[in-house]
């Protein structure tokens, strides 16, 4: 694994998103359109977390995101953020918070 230099993380804008409401993808069976409260805006994301997830289960989660990647066009649909989450061998989750927080505080 390379180091990175601490300036190089810094850029990353990662901030707390509330997960208002969850589709299905209808070009993938894995995925989700997903909308999320950052605070100053919702955004739309394509999140490949649908085989570990239930719409229910999503809906007023508070999670991680990065806000400031380049939109990506994922099977036809722009998503301009991303999830966060951890996945092994046996399992998956998406970075959650333990304490309410205001969608959109910054994470550093």
């Amino acid at each position: 694994m390379e180091d990175i230099k601490y300036y190089e993380f810094k850029k990353m804008d990662l901030r707390v998103g509330k997960i208002l409401e969850v589709e299905d993808h209808s070009e993938a069976d894995k995925l989700y359109l997903v909308t999320v409260d950052i605070g100053e805006e919702k955004r739309k994301f394509v999140a490949g977390i649908k085989p570990y997830y239930s719409r229910e289960e999503l809906i007023g989660k508070l999670c991680v995101v990065i806000i400031n990647l380049e939109p990506k066009n994922i099977r036809g649909i722009e998503s301009h953020g991303m999830i966060l989450a951890a996945l092994s061998t046996d399992s998956f989750g998406i970075l959650t918070l333990d304490r309410p927080v205001s969608p959109g505080t910054k994470i550093s």
